[in-house]
């Protein structure tokens, strides 16, 4: 994967644990420095770091000896983070989605293409053994020409789990964006980009309770649409049905499924790396049977970050030019549902190049 390539991260919430754990273990980068709104919480990742160096986000954005920016901040505060880093003539990679509205998103990839340098973007786990492995199967022809796929994710809400749920039901948040970035990129790696968006939404509560941590019992506003179900057209003639819900209580509906005319799949929870993907042949009709299909494309062992990794390699495969596409979907999603119109896109991005079978040790030397 290349040399080392000193990184540094703005943002050490909650999932910034998730991107330490695979970074720290991967030669092809050097944490060389931290940032976060909290001194304290800089200061203790840097000392768990070889190397690295507890800064001042502005302190980091300035450093000339940090080429990367990881930007793991809320997303209301990706545009902010990730300008400032381009300014500085330095390449950013964030976690999604891109930004909170399409408009700074826009800002951002003009920024980037006008400065010459590069903008990447989570989610990084269609990078995994899961989706890729679906992705080789559909290339090879296993269900014939695709012609729908469904994707589903229902969910009580993560004020059950989270202790600081807020930016989850403020603008930019919302279960669409929060965990649509991974279904939605899933269905544009396996089916390709999309042309134009239906969209329907609800909310059932104006407050919600946190349930657990130090503010267990407070009640928070919700800003946003709490499910949302969508049909995407996609460029190829086939159609997605996307359902995103933070008002429901379980489900037994498969993560995503892709129809062809010659089979069926089911892919695995696009938020993980890896997981079974199950083809159920047209020549298997009525029997039920499903066949597990052996990984076959992917990195494997994956986590959080990979996609850093890639994208310092120079493959690229979580673009910016990907998240602002999906980003554009789910944006004019939420409008279509507003107006009750299809609305249609104004971006597309080629499918990327199909991860090969890569053993972690691979990817991660």
């Amino acid at each position: 994967m290349g040399s080392s390539h000193p990184v540094g991260i703005v943002g050490l919430g909650v999932i910034s644990k998730q991107y330490l754990d695979t970074l720290r273990g991967a030669d092809a980068v050097r944490i060389a420095a931290v940032a976060d709104l909290d001194p304290q919480r800089a200061t203790a990742a840097a000392e768990a770091i070889p190397g690295c160096r507890a800064l001042s986000p502005a302190e980091l954005l300035a450093d000339p000896g940090i080429r990367t920016v990881l930007n793991l901040t809320v997303p209301g505060a990706h545009a902010e983070i990730a300008l400032a880093a381009i300014a500085s003539g330095k390449d950013v990679y964030g976690e999604k989605p891109l930004a909170a509205t399409l408009d700074d998103a826009r800002r951002m990839t003009d920024a980037a293409a006008t400065a010459g340098t590069r903008l990447g973007s989570a989610p990084d786990t269609v990078l995994g053994t899961g989706v890729q492995t679906a992705r080789a199967a559909i290339d090879a022809g296993l269900i014939g020409r695709p012609v729908s796929a469904a994707a589903t994710w229902i969910s009580a809400g993560h004020e059950s789990w989270h202790p600081q749920p807020d930016f989850y039901y403020l603008q930019g948040g919302g279960p669409l964006l929060d965990m649509g970035p991974y279904y939605v990129t899933s269905l544009v790696q396996l089916l390709g980009a999309v042309t134009s968006v239906s969209g329907a939404a609800s909310r059932s509560r104006a407050t919600r309770v946190i349930a657990s941590g130090p503010r267990a019992g407070e009640s928070i506003v919700v800003e946003v649409d709490t499910h949302l179900t969508g049909i995407l057209h996609h460029e190829s003639g086939a159609l997605s049905t996307v359902t995103m819900s933070f008002d429901g209580v379980a489900s037994t509906t498969a993560p995503i499924e892709v129809h062809g005319v010659e089979g069926s799949l089911i892919v695995p929870d696009p938020n993980q790396f890896a997981g079974d993907v199950r083809l159920h042949p047209a020549a298997a009709r009525g029997s039920g049977e499903w066949q597990t299909l052996e990984p076959s494309a992917g990195y494997v062992d994956a986590g959080r970050g990979v996609g850093l990794i890639d994208f310092v390699a120079g493959d690229g495969r979580a673009s910016g030019d990907m998240a602002l596409h999906v980003l554009e979907i789910m944006t004019l999603l939420q409008a279509s549902a507003a107006s009750g119109v299809r609305e249609t896109l104004t971006t597309t991005v080629p499918r990327p190049d199909l991860v090969p079978l890569t053993p972690a040790a691979d990817w991660r030397g």
